[in-house]
């Protein structure tokens, strides 16, 4: 946060809203500076949503008071948004700036040297309003927005998410309220508005569960926690560290209280008479400190997925498999083994074919060539995309139980009450009727009900949207606990460094390629690659004129290299897979600790010979053709 915080942009004083006998808000108070980018977090359920409504003048609150900054243009990304589904992407998009364009069309029609005029050129001027065409297109390609003739209504909900977001930030407002903008993201997109944000000059407050995008963005953090804001300066990390010094504190501040409580009560216990002030103060101490609230404190629950049952050496086996999508093809000459504990994450842009490399891995698409042999006993668990229908008339405990009073999690029988715990839902909401959740709590049940199926092969496709931060905390933990196979699409870089020990990248070359690392090793030796290709091309010596009009043949040596490269490529394979097997048995980190970092230098080397063996193919079958 800034040493010296710009103007006021809002203030929120004893802001107060109630559903029922739950209070969201309870005399809550909250200032947001010119040039703040606050991150918004907190449970799910715990009135993070129902607050920027209310900032966004889209819902009321029973009482306190909203002082805004004069003039304060304020732009909104909701959870549940609306486009205007008759109208073109392009148009959608125009309406955030409909204030710029409405400047722009009364200037047009005043005469040049009216003081109106003036005031309109200046403001148009700010607002970078001449530009706006261009800032349109720009928005679009780097949000990945589907083309701008193309008619809202026809749209998937990924697309219609990534065109509200732009028609959010193309407004250029004072006020910039985003709730959880980086989902339907890739990679690239959320860099891109990690950087515009970090260069937006009005004020910004966020929820998002990405915390890469809050360490990375945020000048300060708002916990909304019981109906009340505590703020906190600085990064994501720097709240994490706080936080954990006052639960600290908290803890110590509480200890020293049950221990005075357990000294006087033995005191108020022996009955002294209160005859004298110092007495009668003792007993009245007593009686205030007990009267006391204890600090309330996340739930420290652990979410456990079923154990597991036993998988054989191999659990799927990818044999140089190759999917098409009419001439397009998605990815070809693929070839991995995955064995039991096996965590592969899933990366690349929208649209590259992430969902059809995990559907087709998991048997539901036949590959165009190569077979995907499955062991007889995988138990796939798959939570998908679209995830699974709810019941809105059903309470939470109605939903998951589906009749039963118990959840086996392997051996161990458990009430439905206690397995729901796990998911965070406190006793006071486990009877709440479905429809009345929010988005995030609604995301949680789903993880609940689908969790309990059990299964040894867990596949998920982007399972980080609409959760908490807490909730992801205990969703990582047990995937790293689970013993079974993990595969998981994902852009939450965060997620997929703690849990994956692979990544499949479809990159921008049009290639896919597995790294076996988590997401920043992936990146790293992404960037290598490059480099290795930039490289190669500068040292390509220029051919004349001349040159080019005359097509060479290959020369013998050439010929000689190419019929040799087929079964240089396939040794090069083959030691990959060996050298990737190591990593792939369970006990390897145990028992060869010494030899990781001997047989990753190894394994980084092949792959890459690999690759420049693909290339030199490439180049010399080129010749050969022409």
């Amino acid at each position: 946060m800034p040493e010296y915080p710009g103007a006021v942009a809002i203030a929120v004083e004893n802001l107060s809203i109630a559903y029922g006998d739950r209070k969201v808000l309870n005399e809550a108070s909250l200032t947001i500076h010119e040039g703040e980018r606050c991150g918004l977090v907190g449970l799910n359920g715990c009135g993070k949503s129902t607050f920027m409504k209310i900032l966004a003048c889209a819902e009321e609150a029973d009482s306190g008071r909203i002082t805004r900054k004069k003039g304060l243009r304020t732009a909104y990304l909701p959870q549940e948004f609306t486009l205007n589904d008759s109208i073109t992407v392009r148009e959608n998009i125009r309406l955030g700036a409909s204030h710029v364009i409405r400047a722009m069309t009364e200037y047009e029609t005043l005469p040049h040297d009216s003081d109106r005029a003036h005031i309109l050129e200046n403001e148009i001027r700010s607002l970078d309003g001449w530009n706006l065409e261009n800032r349109i297109d720009t928005v679009m390609t780097m949000l990945r927005c589907p083309p701008g003739d193309a008619i809202a209504g026809t749209l998937s909900g990924g697309e219609k998410r990534r065109t509200a977001l732009a028609e959010a930030i193309i407004a250029s407002p004072d006020l910039l309220l985003l709730d959880e903008p980086t989902n339907h993201l890739d990679a690239d997109s959320i860099e891109w508005l990690e950087k515009y944000i970090l260069s937006y000059r009005g004020a910004c407050l966020f929820v998002t569960h990405d915390r890469y995008f809050l360490d990375r963005v945020t000048t300060g953090i708002v916990e909304l926690n019981a109906g009340n804001f505590h703020s906190y300066r600085g990064h994501y990390s720097d709240y994490l560290r706080e936080k954990a010094e006052q639960i600290e504190r908290d803890d110590t501040a509480e200890a020293k209280r049950q221990k005075f409580l357990k000294k006087e009560l033995e005191w108020v216990r022996r009955g002294p008479k209160a005859r004298t002030t110092k007495a009668q103060y003792r007993v009245n101490r007593y009686y205030e400190m007990a009267s006391e609230e204890k600090t309330e404190k996340e739930p420290g629950l652990e979410l456990i997925i079923p154990p597991p049952a036993r998988l054989s050496k191999q659990a799927v086996v990818l044999n140089d498999i190759a999917v098409s999508l009419g001439n397009r093809i998605l990815f070809d000459r693929l070839s991995l083994e995955i064995t039991p504990g096996a965590k592969i994450g899933i990366i690349g842009a929208n649209g590259t074919g992430k969902t059809t490399l995990l559907k087709t891995i998991l048997g539901i698409i036949q590959p165009s060539a190569g077979t995907v042999d499955i062991s007889p006993g995988v138990r796939f668990n798959y939570i998908d995309q679209e995830r699974i229908l709810l019941d809105d008339t059903k309470n939470i405990l109605e939903e998951v139980g589906e009749g039963y009073e118990h959840v086996m999690l392997g051996e161990e029988k458990i009430s439905v009450w206690s397995y729901l715990r796990r998911f965070l839902f406190p006793d006071d909401r486990i009877r709440t009727k479905v429809g009345s959740l929010s988005g995030g709590e609604r995301a949680r049940l789903i993880l609940a009900k689908i969790l309990k199926r059990g299964g040894n092969f867990i596949v998920l496709d982007e399972p980080t949207n609409d959760l908490d931060l807490s909730t992801l905390r205990l969703l990582e933990d047990a995937l790293i606990s689970f013993n079974g196979c993990v595969l998981l699409v994902s852009h939450d870089r965060y997620f997929l460094n703690r849990v994956c020990e692979g990544i499949f990248s479809f990159e921008k070359d049009g290639k896919l390629r597995y790294y076996h690392g988590n997401y920043d090793y992936c990146i790293s030796k992404r960037a290598e690659l490059a480099a290795y290709e930039e490289e190669k091309k500068t040292e390509r010596p220029e051919t004349s004129p001349r040159e080019k009009a005359k097509p060479r043949k290959l020369k013998w040596k050439e010929q000689q290299e190419l019929d040799a490269m087929e079964q240089s490529i396939m040794d090069a394979e083959t030691e990959i897979e060996e050298l990737q097997a190591h990593f792939l048995r369970p006990d390897f980190f145990k028992e060869s600790p010494d030899r990781v970092k001997e047989i990753q230098t190894k394994l980084d080397e092949a792959q890459l010979r690999k690759e420049r063996l693909y290339v030199r193919w490439e180049e010399l079958e080129a010749i050969k053709v022409n």
